[in-house]
C-alpha cells in the first residue's frame, strides 16, 4: 500500500550531506521499489511540483523521482516519469543563466514556499540508473535539465538557494503565480 511521506525541511542535517549510493541488489529490493512508488504518490496528492529526492523524504539514498507534467502554472509541459538512482551530472552545455525555481523543503508549506532566481544551465548531460538499475546517458533540456540540477544538487547535499546570486529574486510561490510568471508569459507573446 503506498503512503504520503513527510517532508524533511530545511535545516534538517539529512539536506546537507551527500547521499548514499545505490547497488544493483538494493535497487531491486522491494524496500526501494516501495520507496518509489511513495515518492511518485507524494508528488501527486501532495502537488510538489516536478521532482523529489530521497532526502527530501528523510531517505539519505541516491535516488529522486521526475515527474514532468503540465500544471496550472506550467501548462505547456510535456508529460515525463521516470526515476533516476545514483546521478551524475557529465556534461553541461554553454553557459548558467538565472531561471525560476523553488524547493518544497524550504518553508512552512507545501504548496506555498520561496522562490528565487538559481543559476542552472540550459543543457546537461546526466548518467544515472533507473528503477530496473538499467544505466542510462543522457542528454536533457529545458525544464528536465532545469529539475535534474536541483535534484542532483539535493542528492549532493546542496541546496538551491547557493545558486541564488540575488537575494532580491526571493519570493514565495504563490506571488511568483500571481505576479511574475503572468508578466513573464507576457513577454513571451510579445
Amino acid at each position: 500500500m503506498v503512503e504520503v511521506l513527510k517532508r524533511t525541511l530545511f535545516g534538517d542535517p539529512i539536506l546537507r550531506r551527500q547521499a548514499r549510493r545505490l547497488s544493483a541488489a538494493e535497487i531491486a529490493a522491494p524496500e526501494i521499489q516501495n520507496l518509489i512508488a511513495d515518492m511518485y504518490h507524494t508528488l501527486e496528492t501532495k502537488k510538489y511540483s516536478v521532482g523529489l529526492a530521497a532526502p527530501q523524504v528523510g531517505r539519505p539514498i541516491a535516488l529522486s523521482v521526475i515527474w514532468a507534467r503540465p500544471l496550472k502554472y506550467r501548462p505547456d509541459a510535456k508529460e515525463e516519469k521516470f526515476v533516476i538512482i545514483n546521478p551524475e551530472i557529465v556534461e553541461t552545455y554553454g553557459r548558467r543563466t538565472q531561471k525560476w525555481e523553488g524547493c518544497m523543503s524550504f518553508g512552512t508549506s507545501s504548496r506555498d514556499f520561496p522562490y528565487a532566481k538559481a543559476l542552472r544551465y540550459s543543457r546537461v548531460r546526466v548518467r544515472f540508473l533507473d528503477e530496473t538499475g538499467k544505466q542510462h546517458e543522457k542528454d536533457f533540456d529545458g525544464l528536465l535539465a532545469h529539475v535534474l540540477q536541483h535534484e542532483t544538487d539535493h542528492l549532493n547535499g546542496i541546496l538551491f538557494v547557493e545558486h541564488v546570486r540575488n537575494p532580491k529574486t526571493f519570493v514565495m510561490k504563490s506571488e511568483y503565480v500571481k505576479h511574475i510568471l503572468p508578466a513573464e508569459r507576457k513577454k513571451k507573446q510579445r
